[in-house]
């Protein structure tokens, strides 16, 4: 029994379907029907601003202007901007971490243990991983985007958060879904961003079109260029090596090209060989793990010797020189015009416009004379890989009037006109192909060349030539001599080794 006052006679009545009572007042159905709709037209509050992601003035923090950007776009889930986890240093523990105590040793056992629980759920959620600057914890320096798709709008956002990034130096997309439209829109981009920008890396993802030579385009300022795994084949080498250089044009600004993991083969290694005949500011290239046989090794070892000018080459080189020739009797006539006039005037009459030297524009035919490197090139044997070919970047930024390979010293021999080598090339890494000793004669051909060119050579600036050679899980016994006579000769040009042997010497 309930002790509080039962209520049989005030029970409460269903409401009529037509009315509802709402703080003592009574609505007809039609009216909040009317209603409804009147609520439904107007816009939430902010829906508006969301429409107009175009009027956000980005602070130049990552963070705080993609999430802002996103929201404004309508995204109600979006990547959220974390800071790239490093890797642990391994170290050895001295006597007096030796002695922690154990219970010290559990806790810390416990938290790790909370932590990868937890990291395996957030593992899985997309995020944007930045790596700052030691010296200011919000200025971006790198961006790695890895296992999500990346859609054309989120691209759109991208152009507006990414160009205030000062410092940002590079942008790696590993297995992003690229498709031909978002690689276009994405290389669109790139100009937008700063001048600090140098590296690209876009792995795993193979794009039907092969159009990845649209990032070696001439006004391209990509320094350090990866396209691994991305299912390139013959095709895409043959864009790849027309983009590094072609008879009229050359790529100046790519350093390093990586090209593992890919499916070339002879006829594409001979494309990428084609590139290397008139391109010289490449230093670094790798086409590990690919399908490179004999026929294809040799076409690569083919262009670090002497190699013979075709007739079309032959005509350019012809037409260049006719060129160089009209362009030095115009400086000698200012030369003249200037001792007439003395010192302390300007010879306004009789001085050839600007536009009237570059004619030649299509040849760019400038300084007769190769500019190659500013010193630390007789410094290189103690420098580590890395250090070699960040000094080597220097190469690039002074040759921006290099001279055309075709104007290079030539030898005549039977009727034929041999252009020297690719000596800019300083790494190449053919690792795990399919090249057996036949392919080897050829790089022994070509090392012996190298080695006697360097020898012999008498100013500091010149090129350096191959420091390393990989040849490495090929189809050929690594104790057969003639891999062995290469070694032995690239053995003394490996700076990396050099530098150990002399902290030997010195230890010793």
């Amino acid at each position: 029994m309930s002790s509080e006052p039962s209520a049989t006679g005030t029970s409460p009545r269903t409401p009529r379907p037509g009315t509802q009572k709402s703080s003592g007042a009574v609505t007809k159905k039609g009216d909040r029907a009317a209603k409804d709709k009147a609520a439904s037209v107007l816009p939430p509050v902010g829906e508006e601003e969301s429409k107009n992601p175009e009027e956000y003035q980005c602070t130049g923090v990552l963070e705080t202007d993609f999430a802002e950007l996103c929201a404004r776009s309508g995204y109600t889930d979006f990547p959220k901007v974390v800071t790239r986890p490093r890797p642990q240093q391994s170290f050895v523990p001295s006597a007096s971490m030796s002695e922690k105590p154990v219970q010290d040793d559990q806790r810390l056992s416990a938290s790790c243990s909370q932590n990868s629980l937890e990291s395996k759920y957030v593992f899985f959620r997309p995020t944007i991983q930045v790596e700052l600057e030691q010296e200011d914890s919000k200025t971006v320096k790198e961006i790695y985007i890895r296992g999500w798709k990346i859609e054309e709008r989120i691209l759109g956002i991208f152009s507006k958060c990414l160009p205030p990034l000062s410092q940002l130096q590079a942008i790696n997309l590993w297995k992003v879904g690229l498709t031909e439209k978002t690689l276009t829109a994405f290389i669109a981009l790139l100009p937008l961003c700063s001048p600090t920008l140098r590296k690209v890396s876009l792995e795993g993802n193979p794009i039907p079109e092969q159009s990845f030579n649209k990032l070696m385009g001439l006004d391209s300022t990509i320094v350090h260029l990866s396209l691994r795994n991305n299912n390139i084949n013959d095709h895409g080498a043959q864009l790849l090596g027309q983009a590094l250089s072609t008879l009229h044009s050359s790529n100046r600004t790519l350093v390093s090209l990586n090209l593992a993991f890919n499916h070339i083969g002879d006829e594409g290694a001979g494309y990428i060989a084609d590139g290397l005949r008139l391109n010289r500011s490449l230093l670094w290239l790798s086409l590990a793990h690919n399908h490179i046989q004999d026929k294809g090794a040799l076409k690569l070892a083919e262009v670090l010797r002497p190699f013979e000018l075709t007739h079309r080459e032959v005509v350019e080189r012809r037409r260049l020189l006719l060129v160089k020739g009209t362009q030095e009797r115009s400086r000698s006539e200012v030369v003249k015009k200037e001792e007439k006039l003395g010192p302390g005037q300007s010879p306004t009459q009789g001085t050839p416009k600007k536009e009237d030297a570059p004619k030649a524009g299509k040849g760019k035919v400038t300084i007769p004379e190769q500019k190659i490197s500013k010193g630390k090139a007789t410094k290189t044997g103690a420098k580590e890989k890395r250090s070699i070919l960040l000094e080597s970047e220097q190469l690039v930024v002074e040759a921006t009037e290099m001279v055309n390979p075709l104007l290079e010293p030539v030898e005549h021999r039977d009727g034929k006109v041999f252009l020297p080598g690719n000596k800019v090339l300083l790494h190449l890494n053919l690792l795990r192909n399919q090249i057996t000793e036949v392919g080897l004669e050829g790089f022994l051909t070509a090392v012996q060349y190298q080695v006697q060119v360097s020898k012999s050579k008498t100013s500091p600036k010149a090129p350096l030539g191959l420091l390393w050679l990989s040849l490495a899980k090929n189809c050929f016994d690594p104790q057969c001599p003639t891999h062995i006579m290469i070694q032995e000769l690239m053995l003394p040009r490996d700076p990396v080794k050099a530098k150990v042997r002399e902290e030997e010497a010195t230890a010793t």
